[in-house]
């Protein structure tokens, strides 16, 4: 699934693979030809529209550069199918997955869904915390397998009816990869952190009780649930992070500089400023330290979290805390309690429908379809296939009817036009047999296997109508299809190029330097306070030539930060040094930046000057895919003949602008 996703990520930079949206009650009509192959203005506005949210470049949204892209999308898809791309087995069967994954959401019962989503809210308002022990089995292992793996879970729940301790036998015998760190040790969770079915052990099963062994497409688990509480709902907190260091020479540093900031933070000093100035989480220090908000056992850090949740009051902030990726002051932004039912509910049945639930759901449908599509059977057929099938069924040993002509014949007439023919219904049969069915008597069973094979072939025929049925999920397959064309050929064409054919880059590179520039750099230390006092103070000593740690040792006492300190080779633009027009070697004027007031000691500058390649090879690997593809396209211009009805371009231009 993650490989899907990703391929699907990267084709939304060429291609529409978005939700649908609908051109009001407009006839579709030709707009242009790729040779002999016709497109319509029902498609092109529909992908324009649905593309036009995403897009924060006006230039995007003009229509004629947008009928440029649309044009060269279907060029390349064209060239895909000419060179026969379709043909290919493994996008064959990608595109059956994606189109199975796309599927489900159509599959639906509200009544079974309704019931779901009760149970989920219920529990998401809980928090369990369980240990467990797994014993790993493949979803396709072999007989012989599965009965290793159940034994070896039997034998653990029979040490632990025996009284054994759970953290001993996890350690002994789960095969789960994390047991050595946590003793088998979960934390607590709500609904849909775990798989359904170890969610259901999970909250089906008292605190201090062991569960009864159960199955997943993990393997087979027993769980011991060891707490319970309330949900404790989300939280958003903003941080500041000093990474951990690799010595402890640098771990003590570190220590020293968590809790400089923090005596800031106690004397008044912004927050959010000192995170921007001092955070070495980079995703978040530009803004003020900002986390996303999360819920129990989403983070990596108990120690991180649990400071989190503790924090009652808007604005509170911690004390330096320690985790195992580095120190962090924490400050509370706002908790999020769980929502009521009908606040949840649409997202509630989102989760449902991409969760394992979705699988009871799925069931449901069959009911549902026996009533939608009508079907004969062939009694008489039936009747003798039912003959046919012995005993030797119930010891695997059975074999198909071979060269019997009265057997063969179509058996049921679905939906008054698909025909069902009775060898499909006896090779289910016989597939059957290593099910370990015992229903009898063995005419029962044949009863009972033909309304097996009948689900199974209603299911099957829904969806292969589900295009005919839901014109939204036509389009969406019909994207899907092209989309996974193009993600091949694109990266045979432009991407692997772009990263392997080192002669074309460093030609590109060369005739577009002036793009990969570095500004003016400048080695420097910045000194900041909030008190001017001391920044003059600091100008001063550095006038004298003396070092940080003394400048510190004279500034910083009693436990009072009045200064603090950054150093490192930075561009002309970053932070305070915008605020000076002419800097050079040595100590720098005094300027004020919002509440702060910084004096700079610049050690070293370098001139502007163009990039190494190692030091701007993403950027200029991304342009010259583009580079490339724009080529590429134009060549396909070339290669295939492209008429525009300029006339309904324009009708189509005025539809969509009303």
């Amino acid at each position: 699934m993650y490989k899907i996703i990703m391929k699907i990520s990267r084709l939304l930079i060429f291609a529409f693979l978005l939700a649908p949206c609908f051109l009001s009650a407009q006839s579709k009509q030709v707009l242009f030809t790729i040779d002999d192959h016709s497109y319509y203005t029902d498609e092109f506005a529909r992908v324009y529209n649905k593309n036009l949210e995403l897009v924060k470049d006006d230039s995007q949204k003009d229509l004629d550069k947008y009928l440029d892209l649309f044009v060269g999308y279907k060029l390349k898809v064209t060239k895909a199918n000419k060179l026969g791309l379709q043909d290919n087995t493994k996008y064959q069967s990608e595109l059956k997955s994606y189109r199975g994954q796309l599927a489900k959401n159509y599959v639906n019962d509200s009544k079974v869904t309704n019931e779901l989503v009760e149970e989920a809210y219920d529990r998401m308002n809980k928090e369990v915390r369980a240990s467990h022990i797994l014993i790993l089995l493949d979803e396709a292992a072999l007989p012989e397998d599965t009965l290793k793996a159940f034994n070896k879970i039997e034998k653990v729940k029979n040490l632990l009816a025996a009284g054994e301790d759970f953290e001993k036998i996890a350690i002994q015998f789960s095969e789960d990869p994390s047991v050595k760190e946590n003793k088998g040790d979960l934390g607590y969770f709500s609904a849909f952190r775990m798989v359904y079915s170890f969610e259901n052990a999970a909250f089906n099963t008292k605190v201090g009780q062991v569960s009864n062994p159960f199955k997943t497409k993990f393997g087979y688990h027993i769980v011991k649930v060891t707490d319970s509480r309330q949900n404790r709902g989300e939280v958003t907190v903003a941080h500041i992070m000093i990474l951990k260091p690799e010595t402890e020479e640098s771990q003590e540093k570190s220590k020293v500089i968590i809790d400089e900031i923090y005596q800031k933070i106690q004397q008044g000093e912004s927050f959010e400023s000192l995170a921007n100035q001092f955070s070495e989480d980079k995703s978040t220090a530009g803004k003020g330290g900002l986390l996303q908000r999360f819920g129990s056992g989403q983070l990596a850090s108990e120690e991180f979290e649990q400071v989190a949740f503790s924090l009652q009051d808007k604005e509170q902030i911690s004390k330096p805390i320690q985790s195992q990726f580095g120190w962090h002051i924490l400050k509370l932004i706002e908790k999020h309690p769980v929502l009521s039912m009908q606040e949840m509910r649409t997202d509630l049945e989102n989760k449902v429908k991409k969760d394992e639930r979705s699988l009871l759901i799925t069931n449901s449908l069959a009911l549902k379809l026996r009533n939608k599509y009508k079907f004969t059977r062939n009694q008489k057929l039936f009747e003798k296939i039912k003959k046919e099938v012995t005993n030797d069924f119930y010891t695997q040993t059975w074999k198909a009817p071979e060269n019997k002509e009265d057997l063969n014949g179509q058996l049921v007439l679905l939906d008054g036009n698909k025909k069902l023919y009775s060898t499909s219904f006896i090779k289910f049969i016989s597939s059957q047999q290593k099910g370990n069915n015992k229903t009898k008597p063995i005419a029962k069973l044949v009863d009972n296997l033909f309304e097996k094979w009948m689900d199974d072939q209603l299911s099957q025929y829904y969806d292969a109508n589900l295009e005919n049925e839901f014109p939204e999920f036509n389009n969406v397959v019909e994207e899907y299809r092209d989309g996974l064309l193009l993600f091949d050929l694109m990266e045979k064409e432009i991407w692997e190029k772009a990263k392997t054919d080192t002669i074309g880059l460093n030609k590109f590179y060369q005739e577009n330097a002036k793009n990969y520039m570095w500004t003016n750099r400048y080695q420097v230390d910045i000194f900041s306070s909030t008190n001017q006092k001391f920044i003059t103070k600091t100008q001063s000593y550095l006038k004298k030539g003396k070092s940080i740690e003394y400048i510190k040792s004279k500034l910083n006492k009693d436990g009072v930060v009045n200064v603090i300190e950054k150093s490192g080779l930075f561009e002309e633009d970053y932070d305070v040094l915008s605020k000076y027009e002419n800097l050079s070697i040595g100590v720098s004027s005094i300027v004020q930046k919002e509440n702060y007031f910084f004096v700079v000691n610049v050690n070293e500058i370098k001139p502007a000057q163009v990039k190494e390649i190692k030091e701007c090879k993403g950027k200029l690997i991304s342009d010259y895919q583009q580079y490339l593809e724009n080529k590429w396209v134009a060549d396909l211009k070339n290669e295939f003949t492209v008429k525009v009805d300029k006339k309904v371009f324009e009708d189509i231009k005025k539809q969509i602008s009303n």
